[in-house]
Formats: structure tokens, C-alpha cells, sequence
């Protein structure tokens, strides 16, 4: 049975500051490396109907909007919502509701639903694709955008350098068990109340192989995206690049409704 749809998130409190970290910078990740990555996978034309679930600050639904696209978006922030709304084209349909009850989306609505950098921020996962399973077309895709779950575990991985072997290796401490981690977002405040604090969920791969298939996908497609980033000139440097070219930071999966 699936859990009852939430009705609060740990995003909103940190909404402007989530905001300004994404917009500000033209070399960052969402820029640089999943942007590109998502319209060469979705490919996206004037009729497509694309559902954009826990869209934040509307980053790509407004990328999705910008290809002529149809684009409805929703999160559960209201705070991220306001703020996706004041930046965007009237042409975009903003919702505020959480991903495992998407009451505005009509039965078998949409060609593609996307879920980008938020499906571990989501409690009930199997909600939250059942219900982008009944708003897609028989035959629609689902594309999901996660923080690669066997190399980017929170609090759980981290990189290491070996001196003797003048080698910098990526470092596991678990893995198979599903977790619920808190992330401090506010790391340099001391006083406990005015400490920010952001849920996280770790599932390993089958997790999500297992709760696809249970709301009737397909997996289609996976896809490893890498870093683009590059060390300044080191010692290390060589090194760390290469390692950035072996451990990919994201994972993409595509799945189509049966």
C-alpha cells in the first residue's frame, strides 16, 4: 500500500538559496552537463506534452519550454513554485503538489514526464512513478536524472588518494541498504536554529529497477554522465581528471510505459 502523499518538503525553507545556486552560474552541472544531455534524450518537438515533476525553480521546465514544447510543472514547494512562476512564460503550467499525487494531471495526458535531481528527494518513490505512469500515454516515456547511486552515496562515499600508488580512488562505505540521510545545507552555522537541513534518500540501483517495473515501465535507456570539470594545474591534477572520466557523477535511466 502506498504511503499518503506528503504535504511538506525540506526545500522550501532553502528555495532562494537552491535558486541563486543554480542561476547564477553558466558552468555549472545542470548547465554544462545535464541540460545538453536531457534535450539530445528527449528531444523534445512543439507538440510534445511534457510533464516536468518536482521542478523546483522551473530550471528545465523552462529549457523543455524554450524547444515550443508544452510544459506542465509541478513541486511541492510553493516557495519553489512562486519563484519558478516569476521567471517564466505564461506558457508554462505551474502546479504546486507532491510527486505521488499529481491531482491536476488527467489520465494518459502526457507524452514524457521527467524527474530531474529530485527523485532522492522523494520519500514514497513508488507513488511518485505510479502516478507518472497514469499521466503518460501507453507508449510514453519517463526520464529520470539522479545523482549516480553507486558512486554518489551522502555520507557514505567520498574520494581518497593513495600515496603509493600517486593514485586517487573513490571510496564506498555502503551501498546495498536503502537510507534516509539529512544534509546539512548550512555547514558554517553554529547556532543550531538557524540550521537548514535537506532530506535525502539512497536506493541502490535495483531499488529503482524493481519500483519501475512494479508501476508498469520498462527501463529503455541508461546513460553515466561525467564531470566536465577540470583540476587547476597540480600535482594531482592528472589524476583527479581521469578519475572524473571513470566515476560518473549522474545516472540517467528512460523508461517507457507498457
Amino acid at each position: 500500500m502506498s504511503k499518503k502523499p506528503a504535504s511538506s518538503t525540506s526545500w522550501g525553507p532553502v528555495a532562494e538559496w537552491y535558486d541563486g545556486l543554480l542561476e547564477e552560474s553558466a558552468d555549472s552541472f545542470q548547465a554544462r552537463v545535464i541540460a545538453p544531455n536531457l534535450l539530445r534524450v528527449i528531444d523534445p518537438k512543439e507538440s510534445t506534452r511534457i510533464l516536468d515533476v518536482a521542478c523546483g525553480q522551473g530550471y528545465f521546465s523552462r529549457l523543455f519550454a524554450s524547444t515550443g514544447a508544452k510544459v506542465t510543472a509541478c513541486d511541492i514547494s510553493a516557495e519553489l513554485v512562486e519563484i519558478a512562476r516569476g521567471k517564466s512564460a505564461t506558457t508554462i503550467d505551474y502546479r504546486v503538489a507532491p510527486a505521488d499525487a499529481l491531482a491536476f494531471a488527467q489520465d494518459l495526458q502526457f507524452d514524457v514526464a521527467t524527474i530531474v535531481l529530485a527523485i532522492q528527494n522523494i520519500e514514497n518513490i513508488q507513488g511518485a512513478l505510479q502516478e507518472c505512469a497514469r499521466a503518460l500515454r501507453s507508449g510514453g516515456h519517463l526520464v529520470l536524472v539522479l545523482n549516480h547511486p553507486a558512486f554518489r552515496i551522502p555520507q557514505r562515499s567520498s574520494w581518497g588518494w593513495d600515496d603509493k600508488a600517486a593514485a586517487q580512488y573513490r571510496r564506498l562505505d555502503a551501498y546495498v541498504s536503502d537510507s534516509r540521510i539529512e544534509i546539512d545545507m548550512t555547514p558554517g552555522e553554529r547556532d543550531a536554529r538557524k540550521k537548514k537541513l535537506t532530506v535525502s534518500f539512497h536506493r541502490p540501483l535495483q531499488s529503482y529497477f524493481k519500483s519501475l517495473n512494479k508501476a508498469g515501465f520498462a527501463v529503455s535507456r541508461l546513460e553515466e554522465w561525467i564531470s566536465h570539470k577540470k583540476s587547476q594545474p597540480g600535482p594531482r591534477s592528472a589524476e583527479e581528471d581521469r578519475t572524473r572520466k571513470e566515476f560518473p557523477m549522474f545516472l540517467m535511466l528512460e523508461a517507457v510505459k507498457r
